[in-house]
């Protein structure tokens, strides 16, 4: 296999797009987030800017061109051309498959826009924040399991591991962040209402 057919120019134009939506969610935490944040809310202010843009742009698009009637394999143009790059990795986001295409549109609409929730609560320092990252994080998972599990109790008979950007770039690493990095923040997120809530109980005392 050559260097050509391992990394290609659409492959290219992808993975900046993915540098180019991590640095504008890096930029907005920069830009918006007090002075004296701390490293770990600006850390998941960039993950949740860069989900919401990666949900809005990137899937956003892959719902547009597999909705009514329409497939990424039969479109043209820039995006529809990332979309067959991914779908080379993974067939089913080439033809408009039913399974995928609804958990697309329950994060583009769902998660998306729960993302934006959450960064202005993030801005504005509002503890409530930690019961949405649980529903948000607990949503990416079962959105990252139920496009997974039923391919692999089938023999993964759409998942094409022969060639390493696909398996390793595509299939692994852009999938893994959304099971490790939501993970991270449902437990970071649960200590904090756990701790809120435990302070409300009252301390018992030994009776005399």
């Amino acid at each position: 296999m050559s260097a050509g057919d391992l990394f290609t120019t659409t492959s290219l134009f992808s993975l900046a797009g993915v540098a180019g939506i991590a640095l504008t969610a890096y930029t907005g935490a920069k830009t918006l987030l007090p002075q004296n944040a701390t490293s770990k809310d600006r850390f998941i202010f960039v993950w949740l800017a860069f989900d919401a843009l990666i949900h809005f742009l990137y899937e956003g698009s892959f719902l547009y061109y597999s909705t009514f009637g329409r497939q990424v394999n039969l479109s043209e143009g820039p995006l529809p051309e990332m979309w067959k790059e991914y779908a080379k990795a993974d067939f089913r986001w080439g033809f408009s498959e039913p399974t995928v295409v609804s958990l697309e549109i329950l994060t583009v609409l769902g998660a998306g826009p729960l993302c934006c929730y959450i960064l202005k609560q993030l801005v504005s320092n509002d503890p409530a924040r930690h019961y949405w990252i649980v529903v948000l994080s607990t949503a990416e998972l079962y959105g990252g399991w139920m496009t997974f599990c039923p391919e692999w109790l089938t023999g993964s008979p759409n998942l094409n591991t022969s060639n390493a950007l696909h398996l390793w770039v595509y299939l692994v690493f852009m999938n893994l962040i959304w099971v490790f990095i939501p993970i991270w923040l449902m437990i970071d997120s649960y200590s904090h209402i756990a701790k809120a809530v435990r302070a409300q109980v009252p301390t018992k005392t030994k009776s005399a």
